[in-house]
């Protein structure tokens, strides 16, 4: 189901809201909010010969998680839900696993560990500022940005309104679309980046089905591009979109 294509009929709705979701502490500053058209990642060159392999990709933790199967029975959006409610309410589920993740391996990453928004040998994600420039920023710094933002939205009730008899924006397609964007770049750091930490945690099963699950989903209701994730088409896969090939070859993902 195309959540774009629904947007129309789906923006009016009757009947009770749920409680207001809980906030997630993040970072009280933040500059301003990530632009909706900011830099795609840097194009990858052609990866020179004798790169190793990431260990995600790597048997037996490639196949690591909690759920056996396809993912698509997961997102189908279920009977008699709205679909703007089913979107928001996974959002919000997302946004609070990789922040409580990012939350663990936090102190492993530091301006001096990671001074780049890395997300492959030759991928770094930039920011754009208020002058419209793309910068390059650390990565601890990029992700307190985007998780500030996020949360800003998720307790703004313009965006995410609970109560009774109020509709959803109609930006909220376009609006989740970028927080799509966004989160994903955070996991693709976390894969790139700190994996070994998720290891040494003995997590990789939670973390894997954890994304596995946000890009199905992503996939279903057209929340995310399919360029987010491999990169500049006819170009070389780096990243998560390597893992996210793999999946669909092992066919936990659609392809």
């Amino acid at each position: 189901m195309s959540f774009f294509n629904s947007i129309g009929r789906s923006m009016q709705r009757s009947g009770p809201r749920g409680p207001k979701r809980s906030p997630t502490p993040t970072s009280s500053t933040f500059p301003n909010a990530p632009s909706t058209d900011s830099a795609p990642p840097v194009s990858p060159s052609a990866p020179s010969q004798g790169v190793q392999k990431p260990l995600y990709l790597c048997s037996p933790f490639v196949e690591a998680a909690l759920v056996k199967g396809n993912f698509k029975t997961i997102v189908m959006l279920p009977k008699y839900v709205d679909i703007m409610e089913w979107v928001a309410v996974n959002i919000f589920d997302f946004f609070q696993n990789l922040n409580m993740f990012y939350g663990v391996i936090s102190e492993c990453c530091t301006q001096h560990s990671c001074p780049t928004m890395s997300a492959g040998p030759t991928l770094n994600y930039t920011w754009i500022n208020q002058d419209r420039k793309s910068v390059q920023l650390p990565a601890p710094t990029y992700i307190d940005y985007v998780m500030t933002w996020v949360q800003n939205l998720l307790d703004d009730e313009n965006t995410f309104p609970t109560k009774s008899g109020q509709d959803f924006p109609a930006s909220f397609p376009s609006t989740i679309k970028h927080v799509y964007r966004q989160l994903l770049r955070v996991f693709a750091h976390i894969y790139h980046t700190h994996y070994p930490q998720i290891l040494h945690l003995r997590s990789e099963p939670h973390f894997n089905s954890l994304f596995a699950h946000f890009l199905a989903f992503g996939r279903e209701y057209e929340l995310l591009d399919v360029k987010d994730v491999r990169g500049t088409p006819n170009t070389p896969v780096v990243g998560v979109g390597a893992l996210w090939e793999r999946w669909k070859e092992m066919g936990i993902l659609e392809s």
